[in-house]
């Protein structure tokens, strides 16, 4: 039962995921808590958020209207608006299109993408500097890979590979992690609304990290736009300006895409990217040093099949059973965060 204002929070530990878990061995793997004053409904296991996210995903694709979540891009986000109409299918339809028509642009490399392009230069610096780092002794990966995955996003995004010594670029990194670390640990303003009007600091900080970071990529957009040429498409940022001149938003629905719309778009798939893919070769890495005999049968096919002569491609996919059944194994078996943004 839940108390009066602050519902089930004290029932909620340090880390609620834990608490939610146990709490679903008593109640099953749907039951409903109040955080605050806000009713919540809690889905565990594998059948049960298929169902909700799979097979009724258009009855659960919206997200609550947070108080934090409309602090998010100035309110326009994709990723936490509350908005999921068609206005927002068509938006996202065109980040999709830009994300693919980046993927599959070829590249000055034979048989490769611009994505694969910049992948493969990046991942040869990282090498080096893993094998500089080895010679010294023990090193933590981590502050290397989201670097090198950050630069990745940005070429993607902006078309440009920054220095890893950038101080422009390592402020964007770190505001990343200060947005990841500050989101995870929720906010109570969020449940219970009075909190809104009370003086706090955790709530500043969220509000000036969003507000540096969206300051980025808006100075970042007006650039393209100066140098915007149609005939030549640099990167999805281009790609969604080409979209925007052209009107080509959705032609159902009318819907056009405003300066401030890709702004919001880009700012998304910057954010999204960072800690996700890191979080995936970070899990690699480890499971793989855990497992030398992985390690060694990975080789072995790679060298098989491709040699050592290039490296490996998004092509050659099929050709690597053994490594695609790790990868898909290793995405099953770890974890990346104890919820998914909620949903409503």
């Amino acid at each position: 039962m839940p108390l009066p204002v602050i519902g089930n929070l004290l029932q909620l530990s340090k880390n609620p995921h834990l608490s939610l878990t146990k709490m679903s061995e008593t109640y099953g793997d749907v039951l409903q808590i109040h955080i605050g004053t806000k009713p919540v409904l809690v889905l565990s296991g594998l059948e049960t958020i298929r169902q909700a996210l799979l097979k009724q995903g258009d009855v659960f694709s919206g997200r609550p209207d947070l108080f934090t979540f409309r602090l998010v891009g100035d309110g326009q986000s994709m990723t936490f608006g509350s908005d999921s109409g068609e206005v927002w299918r068509a938006h996202r339809r065109l980040a999709q299109n830009a994300l693919k028509t980046f993927a599959t642009s070829s590249s000055t490399s034979a048989s490769a993408s611009l994505l694969e392009e910049h992948i493969d230069k990046e991942c040869s610096y990282l090498l080096k500097k893993f094998q500089q780092l080895i010679e010294k002794g023990e090193f933590d990966p981590y502050r290397y890979v989201v670097v090198s995955v950050a630069n990745i996003i940005c070429a993607m995004c902006f078309g440009k590979r920054y220095d890893h010594d950038d101080q422009e670029f390592l402020k964007l990194v770190n505001l990343t992690d200060e947005f990841g670390a500050a989101a995870a640990s929720g906010n109570p303003a969020d449940f219970i609304p009075i909190l809104q009007y009370f003086p706090n600091r955790s709530m500043k900080n969220f509000i000036d990290i969003n507000k540096r970071f969206l300051s980025f990529i808006q100075n970042i957009v007006q650039e393209h736009y100066r140098t915007y040429d149609k005939n030549f498409i640099r990167d999805i940022t281009d790609s969604l300006i080409q979209h925007s001149q052209e009107k080509k938003a959705n032609d159902n629905s009318g819907v056009q895409l405003s300066a401030q719309k890709i702004v919001s778009i880009v700012n998304d798939l910057v954010g999204a990217g960072f800690d996700t893919i890191t979080t995936a070769l970070s899990w690699s890495l480890m499971y793989l040093i855990a497992h030398p005999e992985i390690q060694e049968k990975i080789q072995s096919e790679l060298d098989r099949v491709i040699g050592r002569e290039r490296k490996p491609r998004l092509s050659d996919r099929a050709q690597l059973p053994y490594t695609e059944a790790f990868t898909l194994e290793m995405f099953r078996h770890s974890s990346y965060l104890p919820f998914t943004i909620p949903h409503w």
